[in-house]
């Protein structure tokens, strides 16, 4: 709809500047050949033409050089960087292969070092457990020991107290009431004669 507004608006411009557009029966605008426009639209659309190639000459084409310039140095480099990377890949191939004659005696050595470290740790664990096993077997025996002595002196106390309380049972079943009297009357008397 933009584009036929434009028409219509071009078409009444020329009409208004007092330009005689050719017109068919139906009002459609005719030119005078099928193949070429009017003149001015040679002229105009050939002036505008000029003046959009000058503008992408001035501005487009040195912006499109840059980039391009840009792009081919990134090309250069990422090729420079491989090809010095292509270097050390065959450098490091020639390194890998060199060495991997000594491969097996490498393997041998580290399975030599890792049995003689298997056998140290084995020893190591050995003598650490025989050591942890003595000190346990010390520290049970002194344990039972004191065990024992604690269980000694708790038995000679209850056989004591049981004694203690066996003679006085004795005693009392034992002594008539004229010797129980004569033995708290002694006993009141020294402790008289005591204060």
């Amino acid at each position: 709809m933009n584009v036929m507004n434009l028409y219509v608006g071009a078409v009444r411009f020329l009409a208004e500047e007092g330009h005689e557009l050719p017109l068919d029966a139906d009002g459609k605008i005719t030119t005078p050949s099928a193949w070429w426009p009017e003149w001015y639209e040679i002229v105009f659309g050939g002036l505008a033409s000029v003046l959009v190639f000058a503008l992408l000459w001035k501005f487009a084409v040195p912006a499109l050089k840059k980039g391009m310039a840009e792009r081919s140095a990134r090309i250069q480099r990422e090729l420079d960087g491989s090809a010095s990377s292509l270097v050390e890949a065959k450098d490091a191939a020639t390194r890998i292969r060199s060495s991997k004659g000594d491969l097996e005696g490498e393997r041998a050595r580290i399975l030599a070092e890792a049995d003689a470290t298997a056998q140290r740790v084995l020893t190591d664990g050995r003598a650490r457990i025989a050591a942890e096993a003595a000190e346990a077997d010390a520290k049970a025996t002194a344990d039972i020991e004191a065990a024992r002595a604690r269980v000694q002196a708790e038995l000679q106390s209850d056989v004591a107290s049981i004694a203690s309380a066996a003679t006085e049972q004795v005693v009392v079943a034992s002594l008539d009431a004229a010797t129980q009297q004569r033995l708290i009357e002694d006993f009141i008397s020294k402790v008289g004669a005591g204060r």
